[in-house]
C-alpha cells in the first residue's frame, strides 16, 4: 500500500479541512457583506438625519421626481443638494430645527449625511437613464414611493428581480408621459399585453440577458 500512496497523502485529510474552512469562511464574509439591508432586504428604512416625505412632496405638493432627481434621465439618481432644498425653504419653515442640517449644508457648503436606502453592489453595473428613456417608471423598482412618508427598500434588487424585468420588459414600460407619473399603469395594464409588445419593438427595447450586460 506504501508503494500506492506516497507519505504525503497523509497531509490530504488536513488540507481539504483547512480549504473547506477557506471556503466557508469566504462565502460566509460575501453573504454578509452582500446580503445586508443596503442590497437586498425588502422593508429597510434606515432613520435619515433629515426627515423627508415624499407622500408630502411628490404625492400631496406634486413635485417631480427630475426636480430633485435632476440627472435621473441624463446620468443617474444623485442625491439632491442643499440648494434643492433651500430654493423652497428659504420661504418655507425658515427656522425649522428639522431642517437645522439643510441650512448648515446649504451655508457651510458640507453635505448632508443622507443614508443610501437602494444601493447596488459594487460589481453591478446599473445606469438610471436607459431605464427611465426607455418607459422604465421608477415605481417598477422603487414601489409607490410617492406615498411614503419614510423611504422604504419595495424591491429585492436581485439578480433574479432584475432578469425578470429584462426577460419580459413588455410587462413594465410605461408611455413615456407617463414615466414620471407614479401612480400611472403600465401599457400591458391599461391597452394590453399586444400594444406593450408593439411599443417594446417601436422603441427597439432590447435589454441584455448577458452576464456582460450588468457585470462590466
Amino acid at each position: 500500500m506504501a508503494k500506492l500512496f506516497p507519505k504525503s497523502f497523509n497531509k490530504l485529510p488536513l488540507q481539504l479541512a483547512l480549504y473547506l474552512v477557506f471556503v466557508v469562511c469566504v462565502a460566509t464574509a460575501g453573504i454578509t457583506y452582500y446580503m445586508t439591508p443596503k442590497y437586498t432586504r425588502v422593508g429597510y428604512a434606515p432613520i435619515q438625519p433629515v426627515p423627508y416625505s415624499h407622500a408630502k412632496h411628490v404625492g400631496e405638493l406634486g413635485l417631480d421626481c427630475r426636480y430633485c432627481h435632476s440627472t435621473i434621465d441624463t446620468a443617474g439618481a444623485a442625491v439632491p443638494t442643499s440648494q434643492t432644498c433651500m430654493n423652497c425653504h428659504n420661504q418655507i419653515k425658515t427656522t425649522s430645527p428639522a431642517l437645522a442640517l439643510i441650512r448648515e449644508s446649504y451655508q457651510t457648503g458640507k453635505s448632508v449625511p443622507w443614508v443610501h436606502v437602494h444601493v447596488m453592489p459594487s460589481y453591478v453595473y446599473f445606469d438610471h437613464s436607459i431605464h427611465v428613456n426607455r418607459g422604465v417608471s421608477c415605481v417598477e423598482c422603487h414601489g409607490n414611493i410617492n406615498h411614503m412618508e419614510v423611504v422604504t427598500q419595495k424591491k429585492p434588487m436581485s439578480m433574479g428581480f432584475c432578469l425578470d424585468c429584462h426577460r419580459d420588459p413588455a410587462s413594465h414600460v410605461r408611455e413615456k408621459a407617463d414615466i414620471y407619473n407614479l401612480d400611472s399603469k403600465t401599457i400591458a395594464q391599461t391597452q394590453g399585453i399586444e400594444a406593450a409588445r408593439k411599443f417594446v419593438h417601436d422603441w427597439k427595447i432590447n435589454p441584455p440577458q448577458s452576464c456582460s450586460g450588468c457585470h462590466r
